[in-house]
């Protein structure tokens, strides 16, 4: 039995009794019930759609953030593997430039080694040569001061000036040679305890 049959009944049982005032009379009971159908009939029939309606929107809405959340997560990784795939060929290209210029460092100083020394050897030949030629000519003008010397205590022994280029010369030569055998074979003859 409905609420509705219920009231109705009690309503008709009531009759002429008093009236109960939690009771309400049969005609606004039957003009409540219609209302209130009315109100629920309108509700589904206008209401109902735009509230389907505004929650298919935001369900749409929500649902497509999330889609579009999660695509630009997964494009945000993409691009954070390709920096991460970007920073470690950035990293193997520096340590391969840090070799190449290490290397070409090596190298460079290698060669200057190499150069200093060609120089050094170079520098050497020439200051030999230099020695040998200023020897050459400090032997030349030992030479020349020992025949003018030897010239001189020529005459002075003599007794009489020696004015033969030919003469002079000749008496230089062999008082040069004179001194080099002297030199050679003092150098050459052992020094013993006796002399």
């Amino acid at each position: 039995m409905s609420v509705t049959a219920a009231l109705v009944y009690a309503a008709t049982e009531s009759g002429g009794h008093d009236e109960n005032v939690l009771i309400p009379p049969l005609s606004e009971l039957i003009i409540g019930t219609v209302a209130f159908g009315l109100l629920v009939a309108f509700f589904f029939w206008k209401i109902r759609p735009q509230v389907s309606k505004v929650y298919q929107e935001r369900t749409d809405r929500i649902e497509g953030g999330l889609a579009r959340a999660e695509a630009a997560q997964r494009e945000a990784q993409a691009l954070l593997e390709e920096y991460r795939a970007q920073l470690a060929e950035a990293r193997a290209e520096a340590a391969r430039i840090r070799d190449e210029a290490r290397s070409e460092g090596l190298q460079i100083t290698a060669e200057l080694r190499d150069e200093a020394q060609r120089e050094i050897a170079e520098l050497r030949t020439r200051a030999d040569a230099q020695l040998t030629a200023d020897r050459a000519q400090i032997v030349a003008q030992v030479r020349r001061e020992v025949g003018d010397l030897a010239v001189e205590l020529a005459s002075k022994i003599v007794g009489y000036q020696v004015e033969s280029t030919a003469t002079q010369s000749r008496l230089i030569d062999d008082f040069i040679a004179a001194l080099d055998n002297s030199a050679a074979g003092s150098a050459a003859a052992p020094v013993g305890p006796g002399g």
